[in-house]
């Protein structure tokens, strides 16, 4: 593992999801004392195949198969979930050439089949898929560049890393043109429905990514499998040769988690099962209310909130399993590629106009109450969020509310980050905030939603009902 993470750091993985990163904020945090509330809302039910363990792949083999274990050579490959109507595939891998193979080529296919004895049309509702370092002009890539904390969209998509472009190009509701719109499974036999490289030559280090992202709507029962194979850099194996990697082992799975509950340091290790939970549908109000005042501020909600990583608010968002591989992740940590549509109908219940700022942060990661957030006083050197985010209804010209707009974020450990545009509110008046984000590989959790005033100092800052915090500077 220590061997590894220059390379991978290479390439912008989130290491720090592996072991928790608690404890690797700079000296001299500084506390912002405001409220920290749970995130109203919740996961839906669509099912996701996760594909993210191995991260870096090692061998060939089966990476994740829902196919049903009767009758394979190896039965313990498969999970047997049946997939019907709505699901996704989220898929993130790694390779590493070696010195002997420098122009080595690994290729990713996805496969499916119909559960029963009728031809079964699936439909893509939206994909994309990107390499770190595109070797081709048909190649989508997406190096990682090294952006500013906040850019404003305009006529030109903006990235860096896969995760980022495909996090971006599904929330601008894009398809890459490597993926078809529609496949037709017949009974029987597998049907290869994408087949990716993953190649390194020319590349130094000899490493290279690739994110994949599908949504997806079958008219009946299928199963689905990701499979890696060796090959040459002039084409993929043949269909024969998926069939038969199909009835083998898996490729060799890495980062054991530490068990569910057990004390001490924590190793959340990577997914590698099917999860229950597509998208975070949720609408921001006072309690019992249709509205929130705009008197709440400063507050703030999380994003991707983990074990050990609820901000104080004791919410746990990660997706649930509904079947995994011995010695992967438990749950989905992270929610990588799971998107989150939160609505802010915001009311000055006031007698004087308010201004407010809308932002996403990456503060210290926390599970206890502190009084507030904590941040970082000076840059810390690790990435925490690379993606981009679409809001509305923030001012527009003339103070009016502007429609969609988007903005491509990069933040390190423990950063207050820019805010993303201001809201203002005469006396009496209400506005519709709208916040979509599909949380990108490459990430680690958690981030927070933040509603805060315009002119924001100690003097701003309300009394907080939380525990006393941390040793710490307040703002």
């Amino acid at each position: 593992m220590i061997r590894l993470l220059p390379l991978l750091a290479a390439l912008g993985s989130a290491a720090a999801l592996i072991t928790d990163t608690s404890a690797m904020a700079t000296a001299g945090p500084v506390l912002r004392p405001q409220t920290v509330a749970p995130l109203p809302g919740g996961l839906d039910p669509v099912l996701v195949v996760n594909d993210n363990n191995p991260e870096l792949i090692s061998g060939p083999g089966i990476l994740l198969s829902t196919f049903a274990a009767r009758g394979r050579a190896v039965p313990e490959a498969h999970l047997d979930v049946e997939l019907n109507g709505r699901f996704d595939l989220f898929s993130h891998h790694v390779y590493a050439g070696k010195p002997e193979t420098l122009n080595s080529t690994l290729w990713l296919a996805v496969v499916a089949q119909p559960r029963g004895d009728r031809p079964v049309q699936l439909r893509l509702l939206a994909g994309s898929t990107a390499l770190s370092q595109s070797l081709e002009p048909a190649m989508a890539g997406a190096p990682f560049l090294p952006l500013p904390p906040l850019l404003a969209e305009t006529t030109t998509s903006l990235w860096s890393g896969p995760g980022s472009r495909v996090a971006g190009e599904l929330l601008s509701r894009q398809s890459s043109p490597e993926i078809p719109a529609r496949w037709t499974l017949t009974p029987g036999a597998p049907t290869t429905l994408l087949v990716l490289p993953l190649p390194v030559r020319g590349l130094d280090p000899l490493l290279n990514g690739r994110n994949l992202q599908l949504r997806l709507q079958s008219d009946g029962p299928v199963s689905l499998a990701t499979l890696a194979a060796f090959g040459s850099n002039a084409g993929p194996p043949t269909p024969a040769s998926w069939a038969e990697i199909l009835n083998g082992p898996l490729s060799p799975k890495e980062h054991q988690p530490t068990p569910r509950g057990a004390p001490g340091r924590i190793v959340y290790s990577r997914v590698s099962g099917v999860q229950i939970g597509s998208t975070w549908r949720g609408t921001i109000t006072d309690p019992g209310q249709r509205w929130l005042s705009a008197s709440a501020a400063p507050i703030s909600w999380p994003i991707a909130s983990l074990e050990r990583g609820s901000l104080g608010t004791g919410q746990v968002q990660t997706a649930e399993l509904k079947a995994l591989y011995p010695g992967t992740a438990w749950a989905a940590h992270g929610n990588y590629g799971v998107e989150y549509d939160l609505t802010i109908p915001l009311r000055n219940s006031g007698s004087q106009p308010v201004q407010l700022q809308l932002a996403l942060e990456s503060p210290i990661k926390s599970d206890q109450a502190q009084g507030g957030l904590r941040f970082n006083s000076t840059p810390a050197k690790a990435v925490m969020f690379r993606g981009p985010v679409e809001v509305s209804g923030l001012d527009g010209p003339g103070g009016r509310p502007a429609g969609r707009q988007r903005f491509h974020l990069v933040q390190r450990q423990g950063d207050r980050s820019p805010a993303l545009g201001t809201v203002s509110l005469a006396p009496g008046a209400t506005r519709q905030l709208r916040l979509r984000l599909i949380y990108p590989a490459d990430a680690t959790p958690p981030q927070v939603l933040s509603l805060l005033p315009a002119v924001f100092g100690p003097s701003a800052s309300p009394a907080v009902k939380q525990s006393a915090p941390q040793p710490a500077r307040s703002l």
